[in-house]
């Protein structure tokens, strides 16, 4: 049922945003199969085109699946992604447009993007996906796990160890937890309104 919107507090405002940080280091406490599952139900009801959808996660718990993973990754970016509790593999599916009967059923849309040209599909499951990632995070901080998100590492390495045979890409890493306050470093400044924006 539709409501009227109202402004989040400040504790929620910091929570998600002004006080977020990006944490290389985490605190020993799990996250559950059950918290996965809720963040991605909150991330996939935010709006993407025409509903597509085209984000694909894997959450590399395990450690055997964390093995698999650290070959893929950047020097700098190995110890923070192993000892986290889990690490998304945010990806896109460049044949979304497959679910597109599902997710947009008043409109064929599915023969719209099949029309398209492969280059271009990509470019909208990736722009839209990219999107999707946003949602994660603000899924994750909503409930109450902190995120490292991070661009770090080879894309074909993780396509191969864990997305052969899918028709998804790799896009992002986000290592997901509990961070450990005393592993970050003074935060860095951010532009101002004036820096970044116009308004005509």
């Amino acid at each position: 049922m539709a409501t009227t919107n109202t402004a989040l507090d400040t504790d929620a405002l910091e929570q998600l945003f002004t006080e977020a940080r990006t944490y290389p280091g985490w605190l020993d406490r799990p996250v559950t199969e059950e918290t996965l599952r809720r963040i991605y139900e909150l991330a996939r009801m935010a709006p993407t085109a025409v509903n597509s959808q085209p984000v694909r996660l894997v959450f590399v718990k395990s450690r055997e699946a964390k093995e698999k993973l650290k070959p893929a990754l950047a020097p700098n970016n190995v110890d923070k992604t192993m000892q986290a509790p889990v690490t998304v593999i945010v990806a896109y599916d460049t044949a979304f447009h497959e679910q597109m009967p599902k997710l947009f059923p008043s409109r064929d849309m599915k023969s719209v993007f099949a029309a398209q040209t492969p280059e271009a599909r990509e470019q909208a499951a990736f722009m839209n996906g990219t999107l999707q990632a946003g949602y994660v995070i603000l899924a994750a901080r909503a409930l109450g796990l902190d995120c490292g998100p991070m661009g770090g590492f080879d894309k074909a390495k993780v396509d191969e160890a864990f997305l052969q045979g899918t028709g998804w890409k790799s896009n992002l890493l986000i290592n997901l937890g509990y961070g450990d306050p005393a592993k970050l470093h003074p935060r860095n400044p951010r532009l101002s309104f004036e820096d970044a924006c116009r308004v005509d």
